[in-house]
């Protein structure tokens, strides 16, 4: 069972989780060429191929990537936002896909989020700690209605006195089940017997590195957008009471 994931995925297929089913394997090259053009500041080298349920929470300075017929899937430390709809435009649409979906979640930290973009057009986005709202734009949709009503409870540990402002839902398995919804397969429910699972599904691994001053025409390094990008876990962390 996942524990943290930062995935986007884009698809064009009608049917998602047919073609998953039918492609377990990853384009590499088409990988290659993807983290080449999402990371034109950085230096890219492929690595090793894994899953991804292995793979769907990478650290800052790599990135996952499955290419299937129709359906691609990103896993960057980009995703993790706490707000998704800050998500940087070139990882929006670099495919000019009919559909974006972000999905990412960190157990420890009782975080999730998803949000859903149509031919690039914002459509709906959600990111929460057990206790706060951090952000929810766009209309809810209908799937999510279960879990506003209470049918997925929170599992606190024993001796653990919830927050009498609790959301009544856990936001990883919210999120989990966002990419049930769009995508078909759970990262972190029990699948049933013969289920699509995210063991099922290799991705090809990519090491980031620094690119010269001379390269990039930019004076900012990687380890300043390191630092950028740090600012999920610190959030979380001074604010999700729940969880400590």
């Amino acid at each position: 069972m996942l524990v943290k994931s930062s995935s986007l995925w884009y698809v064009d297929a009608l049917d998602p989780l047919a073609v998953l089913r039918a492609h377990h394997d990853s384009d590499p090259d088409a990988a290659l060429a993807l983290a080449k053009q999402l990371h034109p500041d950085r230096t890219v080298r492929p690595t090793t191929t894994g899953t991804l349920a292995g793979c769907a929470g990478p650290d800052l300075d790599e990135v996952f990537i499955g290419c299937y017929p129709g359906v691609t899937v990103v896993c960057s430390a980009q995703a993790a936002r706490v707000h998704p709809t800050e998500l940087p435009e070139s990882l929006i649409r670099p495919l000019a896909s009919e559909h974006t979906y972000l999905v990412s979640f960190d157990v420890t930290h009782g975080w999730g989020a998803f949000a859903h973009w149509e031919r690039g057009e914002f459509r709906r986005s959600f990111s929460s700690t057990r206790v706060y709202i951090l952000e929810d734009e766009g209309l809810p949709l209908v799937w999510e209605r279960e879990h506003w009503a209470g049918e997925h409870p929170v599992r606190w540990r024993a001796g653990v006195l919830p927050d009498p402002q609790a959301l009544p839902f856990d936001p990883p398995d919210f999120a989990d089940a966002a990419n049930n919804e769009w995508i078909g397969f759970h990262y972190r429910a029990a699948a049933p017997e013969g289920a699509l699972t995210a063991g099922d599904l290799a991705v090809c691994g990519f090491a980031l590195g620094a690119k010269a001053e001379t390269e990039t025409g930019s004076s900012h390094t990687p380890e300043e957008g390191v630092r950028r990008r740090r600012g999920l876990r610190e959030w979380i962390r001074g604010h999700d009471r729940v969880s400590r």
